[in-house]
């Protein structure tokens, strides 16, 4: 029987792009968001006449700036994916969206369409360190988004933080922590800013202008992170995200444990079978109709991503669940890389698990080179 699939769609308009964003995501074209909201309907029902009506447990409204669509707008998505997919009564339906953006109308609207899960681009509890990002809203917008949820039932809340910010010491991103702990949100993510080519600060990046912390105070800024959190009951699941018990993030779980998804929109990809897609990043390439970029994913490829996706997970890779999709023990898929980063302290094995050490987290690079499919079987 097949296990249910994972649903995501991507809405990429927002009201102003940020400093650090290389995402697929486009300001000052709002006016296209009634074509935009055709391609994906219509999407979705091509895709959903070639797998049928598959069960899914997971739907994610991704962005972009999500909460910039009208309710009506969002309501045609829902419509099309009910009509194309089984998604389940359990099943988690999470949408991102920007502090500032929020009405207690909106929100009444989308529990409506049945979103049981809200993720705010929080970022920072600074002022300073928001205008830096390019963040077109103030931590008081955060804490009235967080009220407005609430007020409408939605009590499953994730708040998206930053680290290794410019300038940033501990004691600042301790403050933010804190202001975001006051909330008392389900879910966290502390994601370390990362300088990508083509955003404004890879270009001031590469003209000496930011103030970045080195790779020791990164890491260092990383741990204390992860103890402050857990002090505060909030448990590492995976590299980035902390959550209450019970409130773990399913999309992401699922894709981490390599499930299949289903993605619509543009610069929306997935897996299905063994077969990758992606559609174009450009929106208009999209909206004229671009088809996506399919890749037939060979044996070797599947298991270097299960093992690569599955590390990232405090609990690491279930070798049962590697030996369900791949076909064979993770030690005949991998026997020189497997023995050699046991050997080194990077990785264990516990309870059937294969995991990152304390010392894997900061060396995952390291890891995942050696896993890479130049060994093993090829099929």
């Amino acid at each position: 029987m097949r296990a249910p699939v994972g649903l995501y769609v991507h809405l990429p308009f927002c009201a102003a792009k940020c400093a650090y964003c290389d995402f697929s995501s486009f300001a000052g074209l709002l006016h296209l968001r009634a074509a935009y909201i055709q391609a994906v309907v219509a999407e979705i029902a091509r895709r959903g006449a070639v797998t049928g009506m598959l069960a899914a447990d997971s739907l994610f409204l991704g962005g972009g700036t999500p909460s910039l669509m009208a309710a009506d707008q969002l309501a045609q998505i829902f419509r099309q994916l009910r009509a194309s997919y089984r998604i389940l009564p359990d099943a988690e339906i999470t949408c991102e969206a920007n502090p500032g953006t929020l009405s207690s109308q909106w929100l009444e609207d989308m529990v409506a369409l049945g979103v049981n899960r809200l993720s705010l681009g929080a970022q920072s509890a600074h002022e300073g360190e928001l205008r830096e990002l390019g963040r077109p809203h103030s931590w008081a917008q955060v804490e009235a988004a967080v009220r407005l949820a609430r007020a409408q039932g939605l009590s499953n809340l994730n708040l998206d933080l930053m680290s290794a910010l410019p300038g940033q010491t501990w004691d600042r991103l301790r403050h933010s922590l804190d202001s975001a702990l006051a909330l008392r949100p389900t879910h966290l993510s502390v994601y370390s800013l990362i300088i990508e080519p083509g955003t404004p600060f890879f270009e001031r990046h590469q003209a000496g202008q930011l103030n970045l912390p080195d790779e020791e105070e990164e890491r260092q800024l990383y741990w204390n992170t992860v103890a402050h959190l857990e002090r505060a009951g909030y448990r590492q699941y995976e590299i980035s995200n902390f959550c209450l018990p019970g409130f773990e993030c399913r999309h992401n779980l699922n894709c981490w444990r390599y499930h299949e998804l289903l993605g619509f929109g543009s610069s929306a990809g997935g897996m299905w079978g063994h077969e990758r897609r992606k559609n174009p990043d450009s929106l208009q390439d999209y909206l004229a109709g671009q088809p996506p970029q399919l890749e037939r994913l060979s044996p070797r490829d599947r298991r270097f991503e299960q093992v690569m996706l599955a590390l990232r997970l405090k609990e690491g890779l279930s070798l049962r669940a590697f030996e369900q999709a791949q076909g064979l023990p993770l030690e005949k898929a991998f026997p020189g890389a497997l023995a050699r980063q046991l050997a080194g302290g990077l990785v264990e094995l516990r309870d059937h698990h294969l995991r990152l050490t304390r010392a894997g987290f900061d060396l995952m690079d390291r890891v995942l080179l050696d896993f890479l499919p130049d060994e093993g079987p090829p099929a």
